[in-house]
Protein backbone atom coordinates (compact mmCIF):
# COMPACT_ATOMS: atom_id res chain seq x y z
CA UNK A 1 0.00 0.00 0.00
CA UNK A 2 1.50 3.33 -1.09
CA UNK A 3 0.36 6.61 0.43
CA UNK A 4 1.02 9.78 -1.52
CA UNK A 5 1.37 12.79 0.75
CA UNK A 6 1.17 16.52 0.39
CA UNK A 7 2.66 18.97 2.81
CA UNK A 8 0.69 21.42 4.91
CA UNK A 9 1.75 23.12 8.13
CA UNK A 10 0.10 21.61 11.17
CA UNK A 11 -1.45 23.87 13.79
CA UNK A 12 0.95 25.33 16.25
CA UNK A 13 0.81 26.68 19.75
CA UNK A 14 -0.35 30.12 20.66
CA UNK A 15 3.05 31.78 20.35
CA UNK A 16 2.28 34.91 22.40
CA UNK A 17 1.08 32.77 25.30
CA UNK A 18 4.19 30.59 25.15
CA UNK A 19 6.44 33.66 25.04
CA UNK A 20 4.58 35.36 27.89
CA UNK A 21 4.80 32.21 29.98
CA UNK A 22 8.54 31.95 29.34
CA UNK A 23 9.11 35.63 30.18
CA UNK A 24 7.09 35.38 33.41
CA UNK A 25 8.92 32.23 34.51
CA UNK A 26 12.29 33.84 33.85
CA UNK A 27 11.29 37.05 35.63
CA UNK A 28 10.06 35.28 38.76
CA UNK A 29 13.13 33.03 38.84
CA UNK A 30 15.52 35.96 38.44
CA UNK A 31 13.74 38.04 41.06
CA UNK A 32 13.67 35.15 43.54
CA UNK A 33 17.36 34.30 43.15
CA UNK A 34 18.38 37.95 43.30
CA UNK A 35 16.28 38.47 46.45
CA UNK A 36 18.02 35.54 48.17
CA UNK A 37 21.49 36.79 47.19
CA UNK A 38 20.77 40.41 48.15
CA UNK A 39 19.22 39.21 51.41
CA UNK A 40 22.36 37.24 52.26
CA UNK A 41 24.66 40.16 51.43
CA UNK A 42 22.61 42.69 53.41
CA UNK A 43 21.74 40.20 56.19
CA UNK A 44 18.04 40.75 55.52
CA UNK A 45 16.35 37.52 56.60
CA UNK A 46 12.80 38.52 55.50
CA UNK A 47 14.13 39.19 52.00
CA UNK A 48 15.77 35.76 51.87
CA UNK A 49 12.58 34.03 53.00
CA UNK A 50 10.47 36.16 50.65
CA UNK A 51 12.62 35.28 47.65
CA UNK A 52 12.46 31.56 48.36
CA UNK A 53 8.71 31.68 49.00
CA UNK A 54 8.05 33.65 45.80
CA UNK A 55 9.62 30.93 43.67
CA UNK A 56 7.86 28.15 45.58
CA UNK A 57 4.45 29.87 45.26
CA UNK A 58 4.97 30.47 41.54
CA UNK A 59 5.86 26.81 40.93
CA UNK A 60 2.77 25.75 42.88
CA UNK A 61 0.55 28.13 40.89
CA UNK A 62 1.97 26.87 37.59
CA UNK A 63 1.34 23.29 38.67
CA UNK A 64 -2.24 23.97 39.75
CA UNK A 65 -2.97 26.02 36.61
CA UNK A 66 -1.80 23.15 34.44
CA UNK A 67 -3.96 20.53 36.13
CA UNK A 68 -7.07 21.13 33.95
CA UNK A 69 -5.03 20.95 30.73
CA UNK A 70 -3.28 17.78 31.83
CA UNK A 71 -6.62 16.28 32.82
CA UNK A 72 -8.08 17.09 29.39
CA UNK A 73 -5.09 15.61 27.63
CA UNK A 74 -5.29 12.48 29.73
CA UNK A 75 -8.99 12.11 28.96
CA UNK A 76 -8.50 12.43 25.17
CA UNK A 77 -6.64 9.52 23.57
CA UNK A 78 -3.67 10.54 21.40
CA UNK A 79 -3.90 10.41 17.61
CA UNK A 80 -2.04 7.61 15.89
CA UNK A 81 -0.43 7.93 12.49
CA UNK A 82 2.13 6.30 10.24
CA UNK A 83 5.46 8.02 9.77
CA UNK A 84 8.55 7.47 7.64
CA UNK A 85 12.10 8.03 8.89
CA UNK A 86 13.84 10.60 6.73
CA UNK A 87 16.99 10.60 8.83
CA UNK A 88 18.15 9.87 12.36
CA UNK A 89 21.22 10.71 14.41
CA UNK A 90 22.36 9.64 17.88
CA UNK A 91 23.17 12.87 19.72
CA UNK A 92 24.81 11.53 22.87
CA UNK A 93 24.32 9.37 25.90
CA UNK A 94 26.44 6.78 27.66
CA UNK A 95 23.67 4.58 29.08
CA UNK A 96 21.54 1.86 27.52
CA UNK A 97 18.98 4.48 26.41
CA UNK A 98 20.52 7.10 24.12
CA UNK A 99 18.88 10.26 22.71
CA UNK A 100 18.26 9.99 18.97
CA UNK A 101 17.30 12.93 16.77
CA UNK A 102 14.62 11.91 14.23
CA UNK A 103 13.44 13.65 11.07
CA UNK A 104 10.08 12.10 10.13
CA UNK A 105 7.37 12.48 7.56
CA UNK A 106 4.13 12.05 9.50
CA UNK A 107 1.07 10.99 7.48
CA UNK A 108 -2.18 11.31 9.51
CA UNK A 109 -5.25 9.53 8.10
CA UNK A 110 -7.36 12.70 8.20
CA UNK A 111 -4.87 15.49 7.44
CA UNK A 112 -2.01 16.33 5.04
CA UNK A 113 1.41 14.93 5.83
CA UNK A 114 4.12 17.09 7.34
CA UNK A 115 7.74 16.91 8.40
CA UNK A 116 8.74 17.08 12.05
CA UNK A 117 12.03 16.90 13.89
CA UNK A 118 12.31 15.74 17.51
CA UNK A 119 14.53 13.78 19.90
CA UNK A 120 13.55 10.61 21.74
CA UNK A 121 15.46 8.09 23.85
CA UNK A 122 15.95 4.73 22.16
CA UNK A 123 17.39 1.61 23.73
CA UNK A 124 20.77 0.80 22.26
CA UNK A 125 19.68 -2.78 21.49
CA UNK A 126 16.67 -1.50 19.48
CA UNK A 127 18.61 1.08 17.49
CA UNK A 128 19.16 -1.25 14.45
CA UNK A 129 15.35 -1.42 14.00
CA UNK A 130 15.28 2.26 13.07
CA UNK A 131 16.58 2.91 9.57
CA UNK A 132 16.03 5.64 6.95
CA UNK A 133 12.87 5.01 4.88
CA UNK A 134 11.55 2.73 7.64
CA UNK A 135 7.87 3.04 8.60
CA UNK A 136 6.87 3.69 12.21
CA UNK A 137 3.73 4.26 14.23
CA UNK A 138 3.68 7.57 16.05
CA UNK A 139 1.28 9.35 18.38
CA UNK A 140 0.60 12.97 19.32
CA UNK A 141 -2.03 14.99 21.21
CA UNK A 142 -4.94 16.00 18.94
CA UNK A 143 -4.21 19.71 19.32
CA UNK A 144 -0.42 19.41 19.31
CA UNK A 145 0.61 17.53 16.15
CA UNK A 146 4.22 18.64 16.47
CA UNK A 147 4.60 16.83 19.79
CA UNK A 148 5.28 13.50 18.11
CA UNK A 149 6.45 10.39 19.97
CA UNK A 150 7.30 7.01 18.50
CA UNK A 151 5.04 4.15 19.60
CA UNK A 152 7.54 1.42 20.36
CA UNK A 153 4.94 -1.36 20.78
CA UNK A 154 1.94 -0.60 18.52
CA UNK A 155 -1.18 -2.74 18.43
CA UNK A 156 -1.25 -5.63 15.90
CA UNK A 157 -3.48 -3.65 13.51
CA UNK A 158 -1.13 -0.69 13.39
CA UNK A 159 1.89 -2.95 13.27
CA UNK A 160 0.42 -4.64 10.19
CA UNK A 161 -0.31 -1.27 8.56
CA UNK A 162 3.26 -0.12 9.19
CA UNK A 163 4.67 -3.32 7.70
CA UNK A 164 2.75 -2.93 4.40
CA UNK A 165 2.71 0.88 3.99
CA UNK A 166 4.87 2.97 1.70
CA UNK A 167 5.04 6.71 2.21
CA UNK A 168 6.25 9.58 0.05
CA UNK A 169 8.42 12.22 1.68
CA UNK A 170 6.73 15.49 2.57
CA UNK A 171 8.65 18.54 1.39
CA UNK A 172 10.98 19.95 4.06
CA UNK A 173 12.36 21.51 5.98
CA UNK A 174 11.37 19.61 9.08
CA UNK A 175 9.71 21.62 11.82
CA UNK A 176 11.11 21.35 15.33
CA UNK A 177 8.81 19.86 17.95
CA UNK A 178 7.36 22.62 20.16
CA UNK A 179 9.74 25.31 18.84
CA UNK A 180 8.27 28.13 20.89
CA UNK A 181 8.43 26.11 24.08
CA UNK A 182 12.07 25.51 23.27
CA UNK A 183 14.30 28.10 21.67
CA UNK A 184 11.92 31.09 21.57
CA UNK A 185 10.59 30.73 25.11
CA UNK A 186 14.12 30.05 26.40
CA UNK A 187 15.48 33.28 24.95
CA UNK A 188 12.54 35.31 26.24
CA UNK A 189 12.80 33.54 29.60
CA UNK A 190 16.48 34.50 29.86
CA UNK A 191 15.55 38.12 29.19
CA UNK A 192 12.89 37.91 31.91
CA UNK A 193 15.45 36.42 34.31
CA UNK A 194 17.84 39.34 33.74
CA UNK A 195 15.09 41.93 34.14
CA UNK A 196 13.72 40.28 37.30
CA UNK A 197 17.17 40.18 38.91
CA UNK A 198 17.91 43.78 37.84
CA UNK A 199 14.61 44.97 39.36
CA UNK A 200 15.43 43.49 42.77
CA UNK A 201 18.96 44.89 42.75
CA UNK A 202 17.57 48.30 41.75
CA UNK A 203 15.00 48.28 44.56
CA UNK A 204 17.60 47.37 47.20
CA UNK A 205 20.57 49.23 45.73
CA UNK A 206 20.75 51.56 48.74
CA UNK A 207 21.09 48.63 51.15
CA UNK A 208 23.74 47.02 48.96
CA UNK A 209 25.83 50.17 48.67
CA UNK A 210 25.49 50.87 52.39
CA UNK A 211 26.66 47.32 53.08
CA UNK A 212 29.74 47.88 50.96
CA UNK A 213 30.46 51.14 52.75
CA UNK A 214 30.16 49.54 56.17
CA UNK A 215 32.46 46.67 55.21
CA UNK A 216 35.21 48.82 53.70
CA UNK A 217 34.53 51.67 56.17
CA UNK A 218 36.54 54.59 54.84
CA UNK A 219 35.45 57.71 56.74
CA UNK A 220 37.47 60.92 56.61
CA UNK A 221 38.65 63.05 59.48
CA UNK A 222 36.06 65.44 60.91
CA UNK A 223 33.24 63.74 59.04
CA UNK A 224 30.24 61.57 59.83
CA UNK A 225 28.49 58.89 57.77
CA UNK A 226 25.34 56.91 58.59
CA UNK A 227 23.78 53.80 57.01
CA UNK A 228 21.17 51.21 57.92
CA UNK A 229 23.89 48.84 59.15
CA UNK A 230 26.37 51.11 61.00
CA UNK A 231 27.19 54.68 62.01
CA UNK A 232 30.78 55.93 61.80
CA UNK A 233 31.95 59.23 63.27
CA UNK A 234 35.53 60.52 63.21
CA UNK A 235 37.01 63.71 64.62
CA UNK A 236 40.50 64.83 65.52
CA UNK A 237 39.96 63.68 69.13
CA UNK A 238 38.09 60.39 68.75
CA UNK A 239 36.35 58.03 66.42
CA UNK A 240 33.37 55.73 66.91
CA UNK A 241 31.65 52.98 64.96
CA UNK A 242 28.15 51.83 65.99
CA UNK A 243 26.93 48.63 64.31
CA UNK A 244 23.34 47.87 63.47
CA UNK A 245 21.25 44.95 64.81
CA UNK A 246 22.50 41.49 64.02
CA UNK A 247 26.16 42.58 63.81
CA UNK A 248 29.01 42.31 66.28
CA UNK A 249 32.63 43.31 66.53
CA UNK A 250 33.30 39.66 67.32
CA UNK A 251 32.52 38.81 63.69
CA UNK A 252 35.63 37.63 61.90
CA UNK A 253 37.86 40.51 60.82
CA UNK A 254 35.33 43.28 61.56
CA UNK A 255 37.12 44.82 64.56
CA UNK A 256 40.46 45.16 62.77
CA UNK A 257 38.86 46.65 59.67
CA UNK A 258 36.84 49.14 61.70
CA UNK A 259 39.84 50.32 63.73
CA UNK A 260 41.92 50.69 60.56
CA UNK A 261 39.11 52.71 58.98
CA UNK A 262 38.86 55.05 61.95
CA UNK A 263 42.60 55.67 61.74
CA UNK A 264 42.48 56.55 58.02
CA UNK A 265 44.13 59.93 57.64
CA UNK A 266 45.20 59.89 61.31
CA UNK A 267 48.57 58.94 62.79
CA UNK A 268 47.92 55.37 63.99
CA UNK A 269 50.36 55.89 66.85
CA UNK A 270 48.31 58.79 68.27
CA UNK A 271 45.71 56.48 69.88
CA UNK A 272 45.42 56.55 73.65
CA UNK A 273 42.61 54.08 74.29
CA UNK A 274 40.52 51.57 72.36
CA UNK A 275 37.17 50.60 73.88
CA UNK A 276 35.07 47.82 72.35
CA UNK A 277 31.58 46.60 73.20
CA UNK A 278 29.28 44.23 71.29
CA UNK A 279 28.26 46.84 68.70
CA UNK A 280 30.17 49.98 69.71
CA UNK A 281 33.82 50.84 69.06
CA UNK A 282 35.55 53.99 70.36
CA UNK A 283 39.13 55.09 69.74
CA UNK A 284 40.48 58.09 71.66
CA UNK A 285 43.37 59.99 70.04
CA UNK A 286 45.97 62.17 71.72
CA UNK A 287 45.77 65.88 70.84
CA UNK A 288 47.83 66.82 67.81
CA UNK A 289 51.35 67.94 68.74
CA UNK A 290 51.45 66.26 72.16
CA UNK A 291 53.95 63.56 73.08
CA UNK A 292 52.01 61.26 75.43
CA UNK A 293 54.05 58.28 76.62
CA UNK A 294 50.96 56.10 76.81
CA UNK A 295 50.20 56.13 73.08
CA UNK A 296 49.12 52.92 71.33
CA UNK A 297 50.21 51.64 67.96
CA UNK A 298 46.86 50.52 66.51
CA UNK A 299 48.54 48.15 64.04
CA UNK A 300 50.14 46.19 66.89
CA UNK A 301 46.96 45.16 68.74
CA UNK A 302 45.96 41.42 68.53
CA UNK A 303 42.53 41.90 66.97
CA UNK A 304 42.24 38.24 65.94
CA UNK A 305 42.55 37.18 69.61
CA UNK A 306 39.68 39.37 70.84
CA UNK A 307 36.78 36.95 70.06
CA UNK A 308 38.51 34.11 71.92
CA UNK A 309 39.33 36.36 74.90
CA UNK A 310 35.75 37.60 75.13
CA UNK A 311 34.44 34.04 74.91
CA UNK A 312 36.77 32.96 77.73
CA UNK A 313 35.76 35.92 79.88
CA UNK A 314 32.03 35.30 79.41
CA UNK A 315 32.16 31.54 80.01
CA UNK A 316 34.88 30.82 82.58
CA UNK A 317 34.74 33.61 85.16
CA UNK A 318 31.57 32.66 86.98
CA UNK A 319 29.14 34.98 85.19
CA UNK A 320 26.43 32.55 84.14
CA UNK A 321 24.27 34.96 82.15
CA UNK A 322 26.46 37.89 81.07
CA UNK A 323 24.49 40.99 80.13
CA UNK A 324 27.34 43.13 78.82
CA UNK A 325 31.04 42.92 78.09
CA UNK A 326 33.65 45.58 77.39
CA UNK A 327 37.25 45.45 76.19
CA UNK A 328 39.68 48.27 76.91
CA UNK A 329 43.16 48.47 75.36
CA UNK A 330 45.73 51.06 76.56
CA UNK A 331 49.30 51.62 77.74
CA UNK A 332 48.60 53.36 81.03
CA UNK A 333 51.04 51.05 82.83
CA UNK A 334 53.72 51.33 80.14
CA UNK A 335 52.99 48.04 78.37
CA UNK A 336 50.03 47.28 76.13
CA UNK A 337 47.23 45.74 78.20
CA UNK A 338 43.83 44.39 77.22
CA UNK A 339 41.18 44.28 79.94
CA UNK A 340 37.80 42.59 79.43
CA UNK A 341 35.04 43.16 81.96
CA UNK A 342 31.90 41.01 82.02
CA UNK A 343 28.78 42.00 83.97
CA UNK A 344 25.88 39.73 84.94
CA UNK A 345 23.55 38.92 87.79
CA UNK A 346 26.48 37.36 89.66
CA UNK A 347 28.49 40.59 89.52
CA UNK A 348 31.44 41.73 87.41
CA UNK A 349 34.43 39.63 86.38
CA UNK A 350 37.69 40.70 84.74
CA UNK A 351 40.25 39.18 82.41
CA UNK A 352 43.55 40.80 81.45
CA UNK A 353 45.86 39.96 78.54
CA UNK A 354 49.16 41.34 77.24
CA UNK A 355 49.89 42.91 73.87
CA UNK A 356 50.00 39.51 72.17
CA UNK A 357 46.62 38.44 73.53
CA UNK A 358 48.03 36.05 76.15
CA UNK A 359 45.96 35.93 79.35
CA UNK A 360 47.94 37.13 82.38
CA UNK A 361 45.22 37.58 85.01
CA UNK A 362 41.66 36.43 85.78
CA UNK A 363 39.36 37.90 88.41
CA UNK A 364 36.12 35.81 88.74
CA UNK A 365 32.79 37.34 89.69
CA UNK A 366 32.73 38.14 93.39
CA UNK A 367 36.51 37.71 93.57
Amino acid sequence: MTITTSAAPPPTHNRPVALARGFLTGGVTGASLAAVVVGIVTENEPLIVGGACLLAVYVLIRHLAGLPRRAREAAVPPHLALAMIESLEAVGGETSDIPVKFDLTVAPDDAPAYRVEFTQDINLADLPDYRPRGILVVQYPPDRPLKVRIVKRPTPDWEERAASARLDSAPGPARASDPWEGCGATLVGFLGLLLGAALVVLLFRANLFDQDDSDTARPSVSSSSTSSSSTTTVSSASGTVALGPGQSFLDEGRLGRSVAALATGVDKQRALTVVVQERLLTVVFAPTGTQAASRLDLDSLPYDRVPALVKEATTTLGVGSPRTWQLTADRLTGAVALRISVTGSEGTAYLEADGQGKVVRRVPAGG
